[in-house]
């Protein structure tokens, strides 16, 4: 047995609805849900959410909404964890809790379910506590450059001025979609960076972080893209 969690708050600053927005014709949040359902994973799909209107239109999409997420947890500063497990308490009082649980946020449109599938996968034959997506950084970031107070350009790491590109560690940061998680071990220790951690690696082009109106539109060209890919392979 398993489920999907999806945190959804309703009081998004920088970009307004963005949970619900429609995103290349549907809500935000269906793509994640969808997903979800797709991947034949699980029992129940459950959204988080303090918003009578994001819990309606997830109900629409057939995710459940058993609870509404009190107040406190539901800010600007609130992070994922006391969310997921607030929502652990809740189905281990209320039904049967799950060995593993899956985390999905609302807002990652170009999420696919084989490597949901491929997170379940990892999870369950290596035993460890987590398994997230993560992807590449498009360049090292050992070659990163900051901007002085003066306004000149600065190396974060001048001893890797001249050092060859091959030579450096590919480094990945978190896609932001999904994370597996062992229920038991993360009601004992609630952290999604555990120590035994696992990757489920993306390709950076079904990435995309969506803070911004510029993100929003990059997703949605990265979206279409894709869709037109899909038809040409049919």
């Amino acid at each position: 047995m398993s489920i999907a969690i999806i945190p959804a708050r309703g009081g998004s600053k920088r970009i307004p609805g963005k949970n619900i927005r429609f995103f290349a014709g549907k809500p935000m949040i269906a793509y994640s849900i969808e997903a979800a359902i797709h991947s034949g994973l699980f029992d129940r799909i459950i959204v988080s959410t303090d918003s009578p209107e994001i819990a309606s239109i997830a109900l629409e999409y057939d995710a459940e909404i058993p609870f509404f997420r009190p107040p406190e947890l539901a800010d600007d500063h609130t992070p994922t964890a006391p969310v997921l497990l607030h929502c652990l308490q809740y189905i281990e009082k209320t039904y049967e809790l799950p060995e593993y649980a899956c985390c999905i946020y609302a807002t990652a449109p170009l999420i696919q379910p084989r490597f949901i599938k491929k997170g379940y996968e990892t999870i369950i034959t290596r035993k460890v506590s987590s398994v997230f997506s993560v992807t590449s950084y498009a360049a090292s970031i050992f070659r990163a450059l900051r901007i002085t107070k003066d306004g000149h350009l600065a190396m974060f790491w001048p001893e890797h001025e001249l050092t060859r590109s091959n030579d450096l560690p590919e480094v990945f940061h978190d896609a932001g979609q999904f994370y597996w998680f062992n229920c038991r071990k993360f009601m004992e220790r609630p952290k999604l960076y555990t120590d035994d951690a696992l990757p489920v690696i993306l390709p950076r082009h079904l990435v995309q972080d969506i803070d911004t109106e510029e993100d929003w539109q990059r997703a949605e060209y990265l979206y279409k893209a894709l869709q037109m890919e899909q038809k040409q392979e049919e």
